[in-house]
């Protein structure tokens, strides 16, 4: 490298600059706008409210149709930004009477949104990958979770102009720009422009509602007006005559919502659709529900929108007029994980030219205008600028009616202490919920006097209401957790956010288990089982070579149900729970440790009680037939993936037992290693049977630590191995899940649990095809065998093809849905019940009882149909409402898995970074590109504008494939400017620096050398 490493962090807080329109406005215009938008006094705001008021007296802005209202609102950018763009002409009208006009109908939605878009890049939050189970299920599926690329913003419809003659002879978009560490090539008036840009952005909240909080002579514009709806003018004029607390009318902010008789009749006339809200995490003014029609979310479009509906909640939502629907180019996804290749500005640009070609219409210029756009929102006239015509509506909507709170309404944050009022503001880290009032009763005894002390200080709330007429939640303190950077008060943040119940079991729960220790089967409990005791049994697993040379495999699972019985504290305790949830450091059990380290506990030279499936199968994996039934067992050894892994790889080794754990002395080691040996060999052939059949796997890396034993703190991390030990094991749980599927589901059509994959979004597919194309990559995503074919064809003959897998598999890996439980009697068309990814009609879960509920409903279900247990005692309804709840706590668990890999990583970069390492590229933007930190798996996104040492940027997409090019300084001024293409698989050198914020860090692009440019 020929330059220092040094970078300037990434600035989260920076929002693009808002846009100007600079044409049809008349020069006096211009300057007295300047004028208003630079002008921050408290008495002339103070006088421009009251001008304000007495504008919307007259009452003739309420005659305005909405949508010219919502245009004129999106066209006056900002209340301390009075830019020429929102000026047009309308006769004899005084600049300052345009002014109040817009001033007045500002769209409390609009209003929310800018105040939300402040802090947009605040947020660094991993999406949630598609990845593989241990055995083989997929775990999740578009959504959220690490870096995303992120979607366009809302835009009105476009009106096509017939006369105009759009000369469309490329797909390709550019944008140039300069950035603002080149001060040199910058005019004067763009110096200026900076300085007023950052006088307004110290006064900008950090927060979206933190300007609502402070009072002042200017009451937000969100109090100002609301939109129109059907229901609206009651509940306005009801909220009109309440008084807030400092005296002030309070307007309503949010629509009242529907009756619950009202959402019945409009969902059966198909007029409302219910769904599941996802905000998403990196732009939270942005929501979206899915689409009955299985096509393009439905897009909503700010917190006004989602009517204080949390992440996660299921709403009903009514689609918005045809004229409000989102246009978006045709290449780009409509949903919060967009697709690569998503412009930042692509929507600015969208929206802006259209209003240019609005203003040349109303002033009868009939010649065709061509614009373009810098990534700051500027336009500028470009003739030589080719748009895509290739657009598409993507419906938006609102929340008339929440029906189920799925978000716990738990928060972790900090208090703002707030003078003269009687509450303190609480502010959650994740920007998704709102900003909550707080009593001060429950705050810290000396917050009042000191609260200074309390900057640093974790807190959890819990929102207790949400009031229609404020943008503030009602909420109270449930626990103070410690210093925001510590690992334990963190975790128990994440926990209490995601609803995940960490506390003791009780002693009613305690008391529904074996009370004389140790425990041992009773004799009679023996005689009613197949007694396996003798048979070599390494933990869950079992093979017998047979005298015609085939072998009886057994897979022997903990017979958890016996000690759970239907209906019990026990039983209803893990019903709620339903998962466990593993963290690095801990894991938060699903049932009591008794059961799970003892009881069920599968080790070496104790008995235990099983449920087992064992077939009969030839050394090629053909199955012969197969056996059901409760058992009982004794495991020989307890051998580890390390262990296991170990015999495979030195298969004419003779082990000692010095190199092995505690081995049964019943069972020499040799027979022991050779069980293993075969089990590998038919578990290889059970895999290319399984893969020639259409299967899929998608692999991504997984992240792991070493911690010391007494603090508890990451000392090392590394990237984990999935190895032919794992897949040994896989095969064998696949094969006994899909066995008892098909079992309980032939005994019990209408009360059997199972788990389906539905097929990947076909929109979002054919997207990808096409980019792939464009790439280069022959990729087949016909079918999930097809597309496993495609993703293990080697992708060059380097040390980088791992690495192009990887991000190819990510690319893949979005248009995934999740796999999910459901009750076969709910689902007429079993076409439905197919799991894509296995490539099977039926799959359900059964070995992991001890830390699965639906697992033991499996169980119960498997007892019931062999006549050796108690009949199920549910209903087809209470068996899907548990396969929902049991689909949401895996959501859940799998996320604060996510978070707590997130939190650790962050501590380890902060001990030990700045850690340096290659990456490479996954998607493009036109401000910034995600990365793949090839030495730990991790995922960041850079932003071209906190990269110190460019000049400045440019941006160019052709088709699907987006590229920038940076144009970096050189250090000796004689030499031409250095220039670095980022494109999808690209190699960049990065430095993972820790942030000021605690538990974050961000990677630092890292100036290339010459060469590699």
């Amino acid at each position: 490298m020929d330059s220092p490493r040094q970078s300037k962090k990434a600035n989260l807080n920076r929002e693009p600059k808002r846009s100007q329109n600079r044409s049809s406005v008349p020069p006096q215009k211009d300057a007295y706008a300047r004028l208003l938008s630079q002008h921050r006094s408290s008495k002339f705001n103070l006088y421009l409210e009251q001008y304000a008021k007495e504008f919307r007296a007259q009452g003739d802005w309420l005659d305005m149709p909405q949508r010219k209202r919502d245009q004129t609102a999106n066209d006056f950018s900002d209340s301390s930004d009075f830019t020429p763009s929102s000026m047009t002409s309308r006769g004899d009208n005084s600049s300052l009477s345009l002014y109040m006009e817009k001033l007045s109908i500002r769209n409390p939605q609009q209003d929310c949104e800018r105040k939300e878009g402040v802090s947009e890049r605040q947020r660094w939050g991993q999406r949630r990958d598609t990845t593989t189970s241990h055995d083989g299920d997929i775990e999740s599926g578009e959504e959220v979770s690490s870096s995303k690329p992120e979607t366009k913003k809302h835009q009105k419809q476009q009106k096509k102009n017939k006369d105009s003659n759009r000369d469309v002879t490329s797909k390709e978009t550019s944008s140039f720009t300069g950035l603002p560490q080149s001060p040199k090539k910058a005019s004067t008036g763009g110096q200026e422009q900076e300085k007023v840009k950052k006088s307004k952005k110290k006064n900008l909240p950090k927060h979206p509602e933190e300007e609502e909080s402070k009072k002042g002579p200017l009451r937000s514009w969100v109090d100002m007006s609301r939109p129109k709806s059907p229901d609206a003018s009651s509940a306005t004029s009801s909220a009109v005559k309440s008084k807030n607390k400092g005296g002030g009318s309070k307007k309503q902010v949010f629509e009242s919502y529907m009756t619950r008789e009202e959402v019945s009749h409009g969902l059966k006339r198909g007029e409302l659709i219910q769904g599941q809200i996802r905000i998403n995490p990196k732009k939270y003014h942005e929501a979206f529900i899915p689409s009955p029609d299985d096509t393009w979310d439905i897009f909503l479009d700010g917190t006004v929108a989602r009517n204080r509906a949390l992440n996660g909640d299921i709403v009903v939502v009514q689609v918005l007029p045809r004229e409000q629907w989102k246009v978006v180019r045709s290449d780009t996804d409509t949903s919060e994980g967009a697709s690569e290749g998503t412009s930042e500005s692509e929507t600015r640009r969208e929206h802006l030219v259209q209003k240019a070609q609005k203003k040349a219409e109303r002033t009868s210029r009939p010649e065709h205008l061509n614009t373009t756009l810098t990534d700051t929102g500027d336009l500028l006239e470009d003739p030589s600028t080719p748009r895509s015509t290739e657009e598409i509506l993507q419906k938006t909507a609102k929340v008339v009616y929440i029906v189920e709170k799925k978000h716990s309404r738990a928060a972790t944050g900090f208090l703002k202490f707030l003078p003269d009022r009687p509450f303190a503001m609480f502010s959650p880290m994740d920007h998704r919920v709102p900003r909550i009032n707080v009593p001060l009763a429950d705050c810290p005894e000396d917050f009042s006097s000191v609260p200074g002390n309390y900057t640093n200080t974790l807190f959890i709330c819990r929102i207790t209401d949400w009031a229609a007429n404020s943008n503030f939640a009602e909420g109270r303190l449930a626990k103070t957790l410690g210093q925001a950077g510590e690992i334990e008060p963190e975790t128990e943040g994440i926990l209490t956010e995601y609803d995940v119940d960490f506390s003791e079991f009780s002693d009613e729960v305690l008391d529904c288990l074996p009370k004389n220790l140790p425990w041992t089967i009773p004799p009679e409990e023996i005689r009613k089982r197949r007694d396996l005791r003798w048979d070599y049994l390494d933990d869950a697993l079992s093979c017998k070579q047979l005298p015609d040379g085939n072998f009886e495999v057994g897979v022997h699972i903990a017979d958890v149900s016996y000690f759970v019985d239907q209906g019990n504290a026990l039983d209803a305790i893990a019903s709620q729970r339903a998962t466990s949830v593993y963290l690095v450091q801990k894991v938060i059990p699903m049932l009591p440790r008794l059961l799970c380290e003892e009881l069920c506990s599968l080790n070496p030279l104790a008995d235990r009680l099983t449920f087992s499936v064992i077939w009969k199968i030839t050394p090629e994996g053909k199955i012969l037939s197969e056996w059901f039934g409760r058992s009982v067992i004794r495991s020989c050894v307890k051998l580890s993936y390390d262990y296991a892994q170990s015999m495979i790889e030195a298969p004419d080794k003779m082990f000692s037992a010095a190199e092995l754990p505690p081995v049964d002395p019943v069972h020499p080691i040799d027979e022991i290693h050779q069980a293993v040996l075969n089990l590998h060999s038919i578990a290889r052939n059970l895999r290319a049977q399984r893969f020639t059949g259409g299967a899929l796997r998608l692999d991504q890396m997984k992240l792991s630590f070493t911690l010391d034993k007494e603090t508890m703190m990451p000392q090392g991390c590394y990237i984990y191995q999935y190895r032919d030990s794992n897949k040994l094991v896989e095969e064998f749980m696949l094969l006994a899940n899909i066995a008892t599927a098909h079992h309980i589901c032939r005994k019990f059509p209408e009360l059997a649990l199972l788990r389906r994959h539905p097929p990947p979004k076909a929109k979002m597919m054919d997207e990808l095809q096409e980019l792939c194309d464009q790439l280069g990559i022959n990729i087949d995503l016909s079918s999930a065998g097809a597309l496993h074919k495609s993703l293990t064809a080697t992708l060059g003959d380097d040390e980088y093809t791992s690495a192009r897998q990887q991000v190819l598999t990510h690319m893949c890996s979005r248009p995934m849905q999740m796999a999910l439980y459901f009750c076969s009697g709910v689902w007429k068309d079993e076409q439905l019940f197919k799991h894509y990814a296995l490539n099977v009609p039926l799959y359900t879960h059964f070995t992991s009882p001890i830390r699965r509920y639906a697992d033991i409903i499996v169980h119960r279900l498997l007892a019931s149909s062999l006549r050796c247990g108690p009949h199920l005692e549910l209903s087809t309804e209470e068996v899907e409402k548990q396969a929902s709840h049991c689909n949401d706590k895996k959501t859940l668990s799998k996320r604060v898995h996510e978070l707590s890999s997130e939190l650790f990583f962050g501590v380890f970069v902060k001990e030990c970074g700045p850690l340096d390492s290659e990456a490479m590229v996954m998607g493009v933007l036109d401000q910034s590109f995600d990365v793949l930190v090839i030495r730990y798996g991790v995922q960041k996104r850079i932003y071209c504008k906190s990269v110190t040492g460019l000049e400045s940027f440019h941006h160019r997409k052709v088709g699907k494939i987006s590229e920038l090019t940076l144009v970096w300084t050189q250090e000796e001024p004689e030499k031409p400017p250095l220039e670095q293409v980022i494109s999808v698989f690209s190699l960049v050198e990065v430095q993972l620096k820790a942030d000021s914020a605690p538990m974050k860090y961000s990677a630092v692009l890292k100036r290339p050398d010459d060469s590699r440019s």
